[in-house]
């Protein structure tokens, strides 16, 4: 087990998970991507950072591939990086400081010899070491009507476009349903491997027995179904975590009602909508319309792999 300062690596057997879901649930900066349920669901292999006794941890999820091991971010895992209990040594605001996240990121054992991975907004590194990305999140503790003034005008329009056309809102679809209308949206984007949507839904199944995940969707007025989403909830954040979409729903603005119904149900309650990105500016336009703020969170590179390595990697 190799240390450095007082921040030691613990392969996988060596974690104490309980010890670790407790620095989760504790850290103000705590998201569900964090716990070793999720890890274990999610990641191929993942060892941890640990600091002191706990006092803030980091998960280092792994791969191997003609004998390299790497860090890389798995699938439906937006943020992962340090998460650090409410300590004054180890904390800035909300945040971990800055100087702890450093020594986290310099203990990475060497044997990983290609990273890259995303940290959260918790996390600040030193400019020039890291590249920023976006996320937006919306406070939803105001009434309803609140909430839709700050909608952008052409929002409104294709809300009004769903009640019109006789769309309805409704809950708890079977994940099957959704997973499905996601891959046919993916397929021609950014394809997923089927065994990571096997994977992803196992942990929901895990997270429905746990009343940490609802489903919600679109229908049209014939009952096919247009848009629909999972939602999974920890540290009073509501998770978007997975839409599938079909494109006859554009037509009648089945994706901007989906959101809509979400808020509207949930308007006055202590919970932040995170939608999980994006730098895609399609997919940024379509979140600041329902008056979501810019969350940054950094994300890291680093390559230790030998020159010939590099040469042939690219």
């Amino acid at each position: 087990m190799a240390a450095s300062s007082n921040i030691a690596y613990l392969p996988h057997d060596h974690i104490d998970k309980t010890k670790w879901n407790k620095c989760i649930d504790a850290s103000p900066n705590g998201l569900i991507y964090g716990y070793s349920f999720y890890l274990d669901h999610m990641a191929k292999h993942w060892d941890g950072l640990v600091l002191d006794d706990y006092k803030a941890v980091m998960p280092l999820t792994w791969n191997k591939k003609w004998g390299i091991y790497y860090l890389y971010q798995p699938a439906f895992t937006a943020s992962l990086g340090v998460f650090a209990c409410p300590d004054d040594s180890v904390r800035r605001g909300n945040g971990v400081n800055e100087d702890v996240v450093g020594k986290f990121i310099q203990a990475i054992p060497k044997k990983f010899q290609f990273v890259d991975i995303s940290l959260n907004a918790g996390n600040s590194i030193s400019p020039g070491y890291s590249i920023l990305r976006s996320n937006y999140i919306l406070s939803l503790n105001r009434s309803y009507d609140d909430l839709r003034k700050n909608y952008r005008e052409n929002h409104q329009r294709n809300i009004q476009k769903s009640q019109e056309a006789g769309c309805l809102l409704k809950r708890n679809i079977t994940m099957e349903e959704i997973i499905e209308l996601n891959k046919e949206q993916m397929k021609h984007v950014s394809p997923i491997a089927n065994d990571e949507y096997q994977k992803f839904k196992k942990l929901c199944y895990f997270l429905y027995h746990q009343n940490k995940t609802m489903s919600y969707c679109i229908t049209g007025k014939d009952g096919k179904l247009l848009s629909s989403c999972i939602f999974f909830f920890s540290h009073k954040r509501a998770y978007y975590i997975l839409a599938g979409n079909h494109s006859e729903g554009r037509n009648v603005g089945a994706s901007h009602a989906l959101i809509d119904g979400f808020i509207r149900e949930c308007a006055g309650k202590d919970l932040v909508l995170d939608f999980e990105g994006s730098d895609i500016e399609s997919l940024a336009h379509f979140y600041r319309g329902f008056g979501a703020t810019e969350e940054k969170y950094p994300a890291i590179r680093l390559n230790r792999l030998s020159w010939w390595m590099r040469w042939l990697k690219k």
